[in-house]
């Protein structure tokens, strides 16, 4: 067996195996894609042609825009859309602020059992969410503090996870950069701005990114704590068009507001996506 044959049944085995990555990555996206497309779908039929439909149909011929419609005059839904754009701003905003300062502290500020209360803060990840939300539900409510958008953004406002992925991203800046800011008389709060800041911008988009996500995703912290229709979130006007019966009745018009409800973040999530990748794998990258 010469040389040449040898290369071709390289190649033809590289072939193979690519083809096949190939397929099995189609066939996931696929699956993965497929919910989606179907939610668009329904969201476009007629009321008559979905319920006429004893066999789903993978499409129509008669796009309509009339189940969007419903969907916004079944519930104020634009009313919802304002208030989670609210609370999703305030929240992301404040929780920025908050992160920014803790991590800098446990980074680059040298104080009496720094690390005993970083190890403290990371032993908080290990309690289970529900317990959290028992503990911020009953702190809330002692403090008059329900239907309130207030009410809704305290619990919400920091991230140990946060803080230590931006606290490693300041870790990884040389200490000569900050020492020698010191010399020049830089404050640390300058340092941090203009210095820090900057160079953690990818890690800082991502963690924006995920809190945006976060926030508009939000369902069970806003269900519990407001019972008022003028303080709810998306998350809350889906579950009432279900519980009404009209989402339960039509369909289409349940899909239409899905739709509505999804589009934002998954432009956000495509424009993004690559920031998003950028700055986790900074964040898990030492030196």
């Amino acid at each position: 067996m010469n040389y040449e044959s040898i290369e071709r049944r390289a190649r033809r085995r590289e072939r193979v195996r690519k083809s096949f990555t190939y397929f099995c990555l189609v066939l996931w996206a696929l699956m993965v894609l497929f919910p989606f497309y179907w939610m668009l779908l329904s969201s476009v039929k007629s009321y008559s042609a979905y319920n006429s439909e004893y066999v789903p149909r993978f499409f129509t011929l008669s796009p309509t825009l009339q189940n969007y419609v419903d969907a916004f005059t079944a519930v104020p839904l634009a009313k919802y859309f304002l208030n989670t754009l609210i609370f999703t701003l305030a929240t992301t905003a404040i929780m920025l602020v908050v992160i920014t300062l803790a991590a800098f502290a446990f980074a680059r500020l040298d104080f009496r059992g720094k690390d005993l209360v970083f190890t403290f803060f990371l032993a908080l990840m290990m309690i289970p969410n529900e317990l959290v939300v028992i503990t911020n539900f009953v702190t809330i409510t002692d403090w008059g503090l329900r239907n309130t958008f207030l009410g809704l953004i305290l619990p919400s406002v920091t991230s140990v996870f946060y803080i230590y992925l931006l606290k490693e991203n300041f870790a990884q800046i040389p200490d000569e950069l900050y020492y020698a800011a010191k010399v020049d008389g830089t404050s640390d709060l300058k340092y941090l701005l203009r210095v820090l800041l900057p160079i953690c911008r990818p890690t800082m988009v991502t963690i924006t990114i995920l809190k945006v996500i976060e926030c508009w995703n939000s369902y069970v912290w806003p269900r519990l704590i407001t019972d008022d229709a003028n303080y709810f979130l998306v998350s809350n006007g889906i579950q009432e068009i279900r519980e009404n019966g009209f989402g339960r009745e039509n369909i289409p018009a349940m899909m239409a507001a899905v739709v509505v409800i999804s589009v934002p973040l998954i432009v956000l999530f495509l424009l993004f996506h690559k920031k998003i990748m950028a700055g986790v794998s900074r964040g898990g990258t030492k030196g």
